[in-house]
């Protein structure tokens, strides 16, 4: 067995966060370990911050590194530091309820490393009232036979329509084949409202480009070839990686925001735990702003009651 490698003590702001095996290798095509992966997050400390900032947020873990098993957890451990915040979120299906991890600092960020978290999935909402999202997220998920061009061009047309909304939104690598666009939306409405906006504005991209987009519910009857807007991710409880999110690929790809100008010319593997870092020094967050262009969700939900859009079934 191989002997495991000594802890190492971190100060992160006020607070000490203990390191152990920080020479666990946990992504295999570099060889980064534990501790990359916590300096790679104290590198973005600013940006993933901004990102996670009062949400409860879902833990993807790998105990052994990303070659591993993984594990989603939503609880919040016993035997967390005192100065670790938490948002208790219910589970209304199941009559239960859970303290997640509330980032509000870096070392809450670090603390979980710690614990073997490469992926951070936080809630659309925020503890002020978990149930009123202040986030509209589209996913632009392509399907298997989905080329990034495709990506690309339907971003452009995502880009469009929210111009003429006037919304702003954010783009960034969805650190796999995809991109997302987030857009700061007033905390007025429920999740159900919120997916129902999201799927009027995703039936209007497929209206433009209904050679490269589907709005299909079910998987099975998608055509492979085209790109999902995936409205879905709107629905109470379900969560993507956030900005600045390390993905659990051997590879160590990275969640990471860009320009709209940059969409074009960036591909999904150029941004990882090994190349991230210098671009954040010399850009910084490029979503540092994403909560001074708030939208009202007022014109897409006249677009779902015009277009009859029903609200879809609960995802599982």
């Amino acid at each position: 067995m191989a002997q495991k490698s000594a802890a190492v003590e971190l100060e992160v702001g006020p607070h000490t966060v203990r390191i152990s095996n920080p020479d666990r290798v946990y992504f295999p095509a570099r060889g980064e370990t534990k501790l990359d992966l916590v300096n790679y997050y104290l590198s973005v400390g600013d940006g993933i911050v901004n990102a996670l900032r009062e949400r409860p947020c879902m833990l993807h873990r790998f105990p052994s590194g990303v070659a591993g098993e993984k594990v989603h957890q939503k609880r919040v451990p016993n035997g967390a530091p005192p100065w670790l915040e938490t948002v208790r979120v219910t589970f209304p299906r199941y009559n239960r309820h859970a303290d997640e991890l509330c980032v509000t600092e870096l070392a809450h960020v670090a603390w979980a490393v710690q614990m073997s978290t490469v992926e951070f999935h936080p809630w659309n909402s925020r503890r002020a009232d978990t149930e009123k999202p202040d986030e509209w997220r589209i996913d632009l998920d392509p399907m298997p036979d989905c080329g990034y061009d495709r990506v690309r061009r339907v971003a452009h047309i995502a880009h469009e329509v929210l111009d003429e909304l006037g919304a702003v939104g954010w783009p960034k690598t969805s650190g796999g084949r995809g991109l997302h666009i987030y857009v700061r939306i007033k905390p007025d409405w429920g999740f159900r409202e919120v997916r129902r906006a999201a799927l009027a504005f995703a039936h209007e991209v497929e209206r433009r480009a209904p050679d490269d987009v589907t709005t299909t519910w079910w998987r099975k009857d998608r055509d492979p070839r085209l790109l999902f807007v995936d409205y879905n991710q709107n629905a109470r409880d379900h969560t993507i990686a956030s900005a600045y999110s390390v993905r659990g690929n051997p590879e160590g790809t990275v969640s990471t925001p860009i320009r709209w100008d940059e969409i074009d010319d960036a591909e999904p593997g150029d941004f990882t735990i090994a190349t991230v870092p210098a671009r954040f020094a010399e850009l910084g967050d490029l979503h540092a702003d994403i909560d001074q262009a708030v939208f009202s969700l007022e014109p897409l939900l006249e677009w779902a009651d015009r277009d009859g859009v029903e609200e879809p079934p609960e995802p599982d």
